[in-house]
């Protein structure tokens, strides 16, 4: 479940060209649990209809400070109270002008005027043309906002509507979403630096073949996603899989499991945390072919000897800082039968305060999972969710274990 369920938020749009964005905004938001309550101005309904905006929100759309369906003729105060946050999406430069100086001719900037500053969270997502937004004016003007305590979001880049290329784009939806529910969610990892490896690691037989595992690195990717939510600084060493980086988390790609443990060595002298959820290859061609290995017609296949990979988590934990509890680590046991037995022995022999373990072929490239936690005082399980899910009671429990 998301962290944003259950959560009432207004959604404003000033005037811009991203105001079509705004529209799967309040889609995503209402399919993760939100009540939404649009509120535009009159330049905004230039580029996005109220109509379309009502629709999704399945909530009339205000749009005027003299609206006669509040009995006080307050939408400014009536809207503002009921709120557990305003988002601003897109916020113009002029609307952000108008923000910094308490500007307040219209309902969407007198609701922010107006708003419990104490209760009510302001957030904006600034939409500008790649000039406007890099303009010392707006720069100014952004630095102020935050100082006030509003938070501002990033911007994105790329082509922008008037033909030109750089930053100044609003966030696209599930950006801007992942971003709110980071913003809920509480800091319990706030000040911590987490490392995190995932996915599978490749290790080459020849230029074209080599050796790897059905590991899909989504358990990792979650880990390192919930962890940034939680307020946490993340680094992501991956191997080789195909999934997008998650919003604030710093990401290195290995292939090789001797390139894994080159990565996790250097980013682990920063660690407070860190977590193996990487598949690694046990083994490794003990010499790798320049060009591809041919068959030759005769029926015989080609000798190929094997040396053990190093083992990451065990050099980790058993270094100075891992071993001292410096560095708290967490290692992950993917397992196909007597998953407590071979988990529990893991522990041990890694030397790690917590292991956690699942069942390897039912999870790999799944997007859900059970995860069993055994530490020293035994084991307990967390029962099948999303691996989402999982990720964050796996991060608040790491949470628990650091303030022991």
């Amino acid at each position: 479940m998301s962290t944003l369920a259950g959560k009432h938020i207004v959604l404003g749009l000033s005037g811009g060209i991203a105001a079509f964005k705004s529209a799967e905004l309040c889609r995503a938001l209402v399919k993760a649990g939100v009540t939404v309550q649009v509120v535009m101005t009159e330049a905004a309904e230039k580029f996005m209809t109220a109509v379309t905006m009502q629709a999704l929100s399945g909530r009339p759309v205000y749009t005027s400070q003299w609206d006669p369906r509040e009995a006080n003729n307050m939408a400014h105060i009536n809207l503002s109270r009921e709120a557990d946050a305003i988002v601003v999406a897109p916020a113009s430069a002029d609307f952000m002008a108008k923000l910094l100086h308490g500007g307040a001719d219209e309902l969407l900037s007198l609701m922010c005027l107006a708003r419990p500053i104490d209760q009510v969270p302001l957030i904006v997502a600034p939409a500008m043309n790649r000039e406007m937004w890099s303009n010392p004016a707006t720069q100014r003007n952004v630095a102020q906002l935050k100082a006030d305590g509003i938070h501002v979001l990033d911007v994105g880049q790329g082509d922008q509507a008037c033909g030109e290329t750089g930053d100044g784009r609003m966030l696209e939806a599930e950006e801007i979403l992942e971003d709110l529910e980071a913003f809920f969610t509480p800091k319990v990892m706030s000040g911590k630096q987490v490392l995190v490896t995932a996915g599978p690691t490749y290790e080459a037989i020849d230029p074209v073949r080599g050796i790897t595992n059905l590991s899909s690195g989504k358990m990792g990717f979650a880990i390192a996603r919930a962890a940034r939510m939680a307020g946490a600084s993340v680094t992501l060493v991956a191997g080789p899989v195909h999934l997008p980086t998650p919003r604030g988390v710093q990401r290195f790609d290995v292939r090789s499991a001797r390139q894994m443990l080159n990565a996790a060595v250097l980013h682990a002298d920063a660690a407070d945390v860190f977590i193996a959820t990487a598949a690694v290859a046990d083994w490794r061609p003990a010499h790798s072919a320049d060009q591809k290995i041919k068959k030759d017609g005769s029926g015989q296949t080609p000798e190929l000897s094997f040396v053990e990979n190093p083992d990451i988590l065990a050099t980790i934990a058993q270094s100075p800082r891992g071993a001292s509890g410096d560095l708290f680590c967490v290692g992950f046991a993917a397992e196909s039968h007597d998953l407590l037995a071979h988990a529990t022995a893991k522990r041990l022999r890694k030397g790690v305060p917590l292991l956690v373990g699942n069942i390897g072929p039912a999870t790999f490239g799944q997007d859900d999972n059970a995860l069993l936690l055994v530490d020293a005082s035994g084991a307990r399980e967390l029962p099948h969710a999303s691996k989402q899910a999982l990720a964050v009671q796996l991060i608040d429990d790491i949470a628990v274990r650091l303030t022991r």
